[in-house]
């Protein structure tokens, strides 16, 4: 037993080549009727919460070395298009030792590609610090001034019911 859609066509064959292209046609025009109907799938900023723990008493070295090394690359970031917020804050009191943070940097990307294109990212540290030698001696420091480092990717709560 053949199958329709081979029946179909020896049907058309034998009727001329106008079926086939009005055929041809019309799922042409059903299947961009169909795609078009389709909203455009948006992209959502990714937003990411850093915390940084510093050890006691170097908490002002850390936050000095982030904005002479870390805080350019992000505007660089921003200015590309690729980051829409950036927004630090500290707290105004100590909390206990396990739960310490001295600062937290909330960084909002238009999408999370641009989050995680670091081969980007690193080619703007490259552009805005040309002395690397310098700018990853200071970057490692940074980072030695830490206890803890953490990074908390954010996602919306639909609250409606």
């Amino acid at each position: 037993m053949r199958s329709f859609s081979s029946s179909l066509v020896n049907w058309a064959r034998g009727r001329g080549s106008l079926f086939l292209v009005l055929l041809a046609m019309g799922s042409t025009f059903w299947s961009w009727r169909s795609t078009a109907a389709e909203p455009e799938p948006q992209e959502r900023p990714y937003v990411l919460e850093s915390y940084y723990k510093a050890r006691w008493g170097q908490a002002d070295e850390f936050i000095r070395l982030f904005k002479k090394n870390h805080l350019p690359v992000l505007k660089k970031l921003a200015a590309d298009g690729r980051i829409l917020k950036i927004s630090a804050v500290k707290p105004r009191y100590h909390a206990t030792e396990d739960g310490r943070w001295d600062y937290r940097v909330t960084l909002v990307f238009k999408s999370p590609a641009a989050a995680i294109d670091s081969v980007y990212e690193d080619a703007v540290k490259k552009q805005l610090f040309p002395d690397q030698e310098t700018f990853q001696r200071e970057e490692q420091r940074r980072f030695e001034i830490l206890v803890a480092h953490w990074d908390l990717p954010l996602v919306d709560v639909d609250l409606e019911p």
